[in-house]
């Protein structure tokens, strides 16, 4: 069953590569609950099929760096890219993106959390196994108050300035 508006985002795990050490994160990969990672926030999510792929790397995460003021301006607390790749390759992306500081390159490596909101792909016919359609999504709180699903190979609705124009 696939997510929709008004659901609450399911139990899961995603990481991330942090990239300084902290309190309460260590130096390189860290897992974090999701439900504790939304819990009073404000959320713009958006989901790529890969780390590194020609739209996502040109397009997709550009927008979301280069729109970051705007929505923190309009009460987001959060951006995030949830790809199927490993946190390191999360990471080094991010770091290639310009994006440390601005969205969190969060990984979901084994597809659990995109198969949990019914957003999983099959990419096997090019070798890529499973991964995750391309969407975005505003979460407050847990729930999806907006959803972006783009259609097999396009990159038309879940753009940096279509969710902006959602954001009330």
């Amino acid at each position: 069953m696939t997510i929709k508006i008004g659901d609450r985002l399911p139990q899961g795990e995603l990481r991330e590569f942090i990239e300084v050490e902290t309190e309460g994160c260590a130096l390189g990969p860290n897992k974090f609950n999701v439900a504790d990672l939304v819990k009073g926030k404000k959320i713009a999510v958006f989901a790529v099929p890969g780390a590194y792929t020609p739209t996502c790397s040109a397009k997709h995460v550009p927008g979301y760096v280069q729109h970051a003021a705007d929505f923190k301006n309009k009460g987001i607390d959060e951006i995030w890219c949830i790809a199927v790749n490993d946190p390191f390759v999360m990471g080094a992306w991010g770091r290639d993106q310009h994006a440390v500081g601005i969205v969190r390159m969060l990984s979901d490596g084994n597809a659990d959390f995109t198969k949990s909101i019914g957003l999983d792909a099959d990419f096997s016919k090019g070798g890529l196994g499973t991964r995750s359609q391309r969407y975005s999504m505003l979460i407050e709180d847990g729930v999806v108050k907006q959803l972006n699903v783009e259609e097999g190979g396009k990159f038309e609705v879940s753009d940096a300035e279509t969710l902006l124009k959602q954001l009330t």
